[in-house]
């Protein structure tokens, strides 16, 4: 633990020790709440459904071509582009639905603060990460110092990292421990030895991908795991304490949409064996493994970091709908209705990369290829909301563990809930970070809601306002008087649920895979074959077709279908 650390940790003390002090003396009048929904615009997408729906498209107004089309500005259609200018091609277009790029990895600003509208942090990654590794080292979050990799602090997590309301007060992590008794305890110990065992019956990988190949297919004991859900197979192992039940099911929905039931066991599983395992208290922890990289606005500061130079070179075409993919004798045509100007245009090129959701490209791609409409049919798919709220002061706060980055409620009020993080943490001056407004970005996975994305798209943004401020008012009862605005950002299709059976049906699909070799790397390493589906003039890259939504996943895919895409 460094000094700064040491000082930051007792300047948060005294400052929730005052603001308790102030806080309790006055009370102030409710303000008005401002808000509304921002970030994703779902009518564009309903828009585009209908088109689609229809069948009946408008004729192209103009006709534009260039050497590779991308559909989809999310992470693989970002990484795809990066892929694509490392090997030397310009001429390329990325069409985007919306007005910025990103995906479910973008950032926005409210009353001025950055704040995510998404993903919120990338885990420092593996060695089975190369790309990922690649891209941080380009943008500078990473360098070698005396023979080993080191991180720029400013982007690591600054402590304290992880707090959870349990039981009336706040205690330091997310696992319980506080007050519970031997049998708990010691279900901890048996989960981690569990994982333990499984990482020694077989490799995890992050991304899992790197391991789908036809010398390396999905281990016996991986699709043991993949056949049930990560709740039988917990009941199979006599797991069945209410503290560990509880926090593997928050760990299922905040990375995959949906609880242990839904989920299957090779997904619990992997949460953790692919990363830094599961540590039981008491046991001895590799921090450097458990660190995360973030930044005010999330992972969209990665992500518009990725889009600049697009911008800048004239191939980033945001506000663009694709409607149509047509596989020709000699290319390609895409059809994409262009939102600003209300007109069609065709683009043609020789290759195209289908990185939109799969859900989204069965649509799109004409006559499309059985392994794309299989997998449409077999996945599914969670809506998530995100809901960041400005408050104009310090929240008082309850005893126990000092405010940090991620706060979490256990057995959250609201159907979904997995608490908030604060926009401001990642400040380098604590009193600012601490004493002035910032943004609680709170979030909601609403995979096991019934109805959750009919709900999620009709009912108005007062409503979520209102559920997010009344569970949040447990450990904060002043929220709603310091609060001044919610801005809702939604995700009808926010992530892939990785159900039983899934990852088997998918890995088999990774196996008919194109690659090139000669291509590198921006630090001038060789790149590696990567599973990706593709067809003679068309590669795909989804997170989708890894059957769950990590970043990994995402980047992974999109740079290996951009080098599909020139081989």
């Amino acid at each position: 633990m460094t000094a700064w650390t040491l000082q930051r940790r007792q300047f948060v003390t005294g400052a929730t020790a005052l603001a308790a002090a102030v806080l309790g003396g006055c009370q102030r009048a409710t303000p008005p709440l401002d808000g509304g929904f921002t970030g994703i615009d779902m009518a564009r997408g309903h828009q585009l459904r209908d088109l689609l729906t229809t069948g009946r498209l408008p004729d192209p107004a103009v006709v534009r071509r260039a050497q590779v089309i991308i559909a989809g500005g999310g992470v693989a259609g970002l990484a795809a582009a990066r892929s694509l200018r490392l090997a030397g091609v310009e001429d390329f277009a990325l069409l985007e639905l919306e007005d910025t790029p990103g995906g479910n990895s973008r950032g926005g600003a409210v009353n001025g603060i950055a704040c995510p509208q998404g993903a919120h942090y990338l885990p420092v990654p593996g060695d089975d990460a190369r790309e990922v590794q690649d891209l941080l080292e380009e943008l500078g979050l990473r360098r070698r110092v005396s023979g080993r990799w080191q991180y720029d602090e400013r982007h690591l997590c600054h402590s304290p990292q992880e707090r959870l309301f349990f039981d009336g007060e706040w205690q330091e992590g997310l696992l319980p421990v506080q007050g519970v008794g031997d049998a708990t305890l010691a279900q901890y110990r048996r989960f981690a030895q569990a994982v333990d065992a499984q990482i020694r019956a077989a490799r995890f990988a992050m991304p899992a991908l790197t391991l789908w190949d036809t010398k390396h297919p999905l281990a016996p004991s991986h699709q043991v795991l993949d056949a049930i859900t990560f709740d039988k197979w917990l009941a199979q192992e006599g797991l069945d304490d209410a503290h560990l039940r509880w926090y593997l099911d928050y760990c299922c929905r905040d990375d995959y949409g949906a609880g242990a039931d839904r989920v299957s066991a090779w997904a619990g599983i992997h949460y953790f064996a692919s990363r830094h395992g599961f540590h039981a208290p008491g046991e001895a922890v590799d921090e450097a493994r458990e660190s995360v990289l973030t930044w005010p606005e999330g992972n969209g500061w990665i992500t518009q970091r990725l889009a600049e130079p697009l911008r800048a070179g004239g191939q980033l075409r945001t506000g663009t709908s694709v409607l149509r993919i047509t596989e020709t004798r000699h290319g390609v045509e895409v059809d994409a209705f262009n939102h600003s100007t209300g007109n069609v245009e065709r683009w043609q090129a020789p290759r195209c990369v289908v990185a939109l959701p799969v859900l989204v490209a069965a649509r799109v791609v004409q006559s499309p290829p059985a392994f794309l409409t299989g997998a449409a049919q077999r996945l599914s798919w969670a809506p998530w909301l995100v809901a960041n709220i400005h408050i104009d002061s310090p929240l008082a706060d309850r005893p126990g563990a000092a405010p940090a980055w991620d706060n979490v409620l256990y057995a959250d009020p609201t159907a979904g809930g997995l608490g908030y993080v604060n926009a401001g943490h990642q400040r380098l001056d604590p009193r600012a970070a601490l004493t002035g407004p910032t943004v609680l970005s709170y979030y909601q996975a609403l995979g096991d809601v019934p109805d959750g994305r009919q709900q999620l798209a009709s009912l108005p943004w007062q409503h979520w306002a209102d559920a997010v401020l009344g569970a949040l008012s447990v450990p904060h009862p002043e929220l709603r008087q310091r609060a001044t605005r919610v801005d809702i950002t939604r995700y009808g299709h926010a992530m892939a649920i990785p159900t039983p059976g899934l990852v088997q049906y998918l890995s088999k699909i990774g196996l008919q895979r194109r690659y090139i070799k000669r291509k590198q790397l921006s630090n001038g390493e060789q790149n590696r074959p990567i599973p990706t589906p593709a067809t003679e003039r068309l590669s795909f890259a989804h997170s989708d077709w890894s059957g769950y939504s990590v970043f990994e996943e995402a980047f992974t895919r999109g740079h290996g279908a951009g080098l599909v895409s020139v081989g």
